[in-house]
C-alpha cells in the first residue's frame, strides 16, 4: 500500500503542484526580467556616456566662441567640471582642439568606442562597470552633433558612472521584483483556478472510486468544458461506469459459480442415476428407443463431465484445449442428436460438412461451441426453419458457419453479443451460451464472429487455425 504523500489523499503542500506552479512561474517571469534589465542597463550608459559627450560639445564649442580661442584657467576647470571630465578632444578633419585640467592625461584603463559598438558588447561593458570594484579612467569616443565631420574625445573617471549604474539598476530590479510578484501571482491564481482546480476534483474522484467502486455518489467531474480536462473527465466518468458494469457482472458470475459448486455434487448423483436408467433403456428391443439411447447416453456423459468442472465459464482453471485430428462431420451429427433430439433427422438441423472433412482441434470443446451456437439458432427458428453447419478452408484456416434462416438479431442484442448476461435475445436467458464459445475458440487462436444478420437469417463464423 502506498503513503500519504505517493498516493491516496492530497501531498504537501511543499510537494503540491500548486507551489511548483508558483515556483516555475517566478522563476521564468524573473528570467524574462533579467532579459529586459540587461539590454535597459546598457542602454542607460550609453545614454550617460553620449550626455557627456554632448555638453563636452559644447564646451568646446564654447572655447571656440572665445577670442582667440583662449579661456581663463577658472573658466576651462569649470567647463571640464560641468562635464565631468578631465580632459576634452574635438577632432576636425585639417585640425584638432584640446581642453586639459592637467598638462599630463591620466592614463586610460578603457576605451570606449560609442560609434560602431555592438549590442552585445555594450551590454559586457555595462555588467564590467556596474560590477568594477576598482576605480577607471575611460576614453569615451563619439560623434560630435554639432558637426558632421568631428568627433568628441573625453577623459572621465567611471566613478560617476558606475554610481549612477547601480542607483538605475537598483531601480530597475526593485520594479522587476513588484512587476514579478503581481504578474506571477496572478498568473498562479489563473492557472489553479482553470487547471490545479479541477485536477483536483478529478484526483477526489479517482481517489473515493478506488475506496468504493460500487458507489454512485462520488465527487463531481469538472463539466462543461471542452478542452483536455474536459475530455478527461467525461473519459474517466465513462470509464467507472464500464468498470461498475464489469464489476457486477463479476459479482454476478461469481454468485452463479457459488451457486452451481453447491449443487454440482447432487446434481451429479442425478445424472448418474439417469444414466444408470438409460443404459437399461438401451437394450430395449424398440427401434426408437435404440435410435435415441446412445444419444442420450453420450449426452448424460457431456452433463456428467460439465458438473464435475462446475461450471468452469470464466475459472482460470478452465483446460487448455487438448486438440487431435476428427471428422468435423461426424462431430456436427453429434451436435444434431442434443439439439434435435427428434426422430425426424434432418428437419431442422442440416449437416452441410463433406464427409472426411478433417480439423485439429479439443472435440469436446469445439462440440460445445456448436453445441450453444445450434441451441441458440434453434430457438431463434422454431419449428418451422432449419440450421445448417458448412465448413471449408480458406487461406490456411478452417472456416466453420453455422446459418438459420430465423428473422435475425434484434440491435440491442448485436451491441453485447458475446457478453455475459448482456448477450441474450431471448427473455430470461444469460447470454452465456455466446460467451462460453467466444472463450473456446479463442483459446484455440481463432476467432468467432457475427458475420450477417438480418430479416433472412443469421450467421455465425469460426475461423481456426488449420494446422
Amino acid at each position: 500500500m502506498s503513503d500519504q504523500s505517493t498516493g491516496g489523499g492530497h501531498p504537501p503542500i511543499r510537494r503540491s503542484l500548486s507551489a511548483r506552479l508558483l515556483i516555475l512561474t517566478v522563476i521564468f517571469v524573473m528570467l524574462a526580467e533579467v532579459m529586459i534589465f540587461l539590454p535597459s542597463v546598457a542602454r542607460y550608459r550609453v545614454t550617460y556616456l553620449q550626455q557627456r559627450l554632448d555638453e563636452a560639445n559644447l564646451a568646446a564649442l564654447s572655447l571656440l566662441a572665445s577670442p582667440d580661442q583662449m579661456v581663463s584657467e577658472d573658466l576651462k576647470a569649470t567647463l571640464l567640471s560641468s562635464v565631468g571630465a578631465s580632459g576634452i578632444v574635438l577632432k576636425f578633419d585639417d585640425r584638432r582642439m584640446l581642453l586639459m585640467s592637467d598638462d599630463m592625461p591620466p592614463a586610460v584603463d578603457q576605451t570606449v568606442d560609442l560609434r560602431n559598438a555592438g549590442a552585445m558588447t555594450l551590454i559586457m561593458d555595462a555588467l564590467e562597470s556596474l560590477f568594477q570594484s576598482d576605480p577607471r579612467t575611460l576614453r569615451v569616443i563619439g560623434d560630435a552633433r554639432s558637426q558632421s565631420d568631428a568627433t568628441v574625445e573625453i577623459l572621465m573617471q567611471e566613478a560617476q558612472l558606475q554610481q549612477a549604474l547601480r542607483d538605475y539598476g537598483w531601480n530597475i530590479l526593485t520594479l522587476s521584483m513588484v512587476i514579478s510578484i503581481i504578474s506571477a501571482s496572478m498568473l498562479f491564481l489563473t492557472l489553479r483556478w482553470l487547471i490545479v482546480r479541477p485536477l483536483h476534483r478529478l484526483t477526489e474522484n479517482m481517489i473515493a472510486f478506488r475506496k468504493d467502486p460500487e458507489s454512485p455518489q462520488l465527487p463531481a467531474l469538472p463539466r462543461n468544458r471542452s478542452d483536455e480536462l474536459g475530455v478527461a473527465a467525461f473519459e474517466l466518468d465513462a470509464m467507472e461506469d464500464d468498470l461498475r458494469r464489469a464489476l457486477a457482472q463479476k459479482n454476478h458470475l461469481a454468485a452463479l459459480g457459488t451457486a452451481v459448486a453447491k449443487i454440482s455434487h447432487d446434481l451429479r448423483n442425478i445424472l448418474s442415476t439417469a444414466q444408470l436408467v438409460s443404459e437399461f433403456l438401451a437394450s430395449s428391443e424398440d427401434p426408437v428407443v435404440k435410435k435415441l439411447a446412445p444419444r442420450l447416453l453420450k449426452t448424460l456423459d457431456r452433463a456428467i463431465t460439465l458438473c464435475d468442472r462446475s461450471l468452469k465459464f470464466g475459472s482460470a482453471d478452465e483446460p487448455a484445449p487438448d486438440p487431435t485430428r476428427f471428422d468435423l462431420s461426424v462431430l456436427v451429427e453429434e451436435c444434431c442428436g442434443v439439439v434435435e433430439p427428434r426422430d425426424e433427422e434432418g428437419s431442422l438441423w442440416r449437416n452441410a460438412v463433406p464427409d472426411g472433412f478433417t480439423v485439429h482441434a479439443d472435440r469436446e470443446q469445439l462440440f460445445r461451441v456448436l453445441m450453444n451456437l445450434g441451441r441458440n439458432a434453434a430457438e431463434a427458428v422454431g419449428d418451422d426453419g432449419n440450421v445448417t453447419v458448412r465448413a471449408e478452408r480458406v487461406s490456411g484456416n478452417v472456416c466453420i458457419r453455422v446459418c438459420d434462416n430465423g428473422s435475425g438479431l434484434p440491435e440491442q442484442a448485436r451491441a453485447n453479443l458475446f457478453e455475459p448476461f448482456m448477450g441474450s435475445v431471448r427473455s430470461g436467458g444469460t447470454g452465456l451460451g455466446l460467451a462460453i464459445a467466444r472463450d473456446l475458440v479463442l483459446a484455440h487462436g481463432g476467432v468467432i464472429e457475427l458475420e450477417q444478420t438480418g430479416p433472412n437469417g443469421t450467421t455465425f463464423r469460426i475461423t481456426l487455425p488449420d494446422r
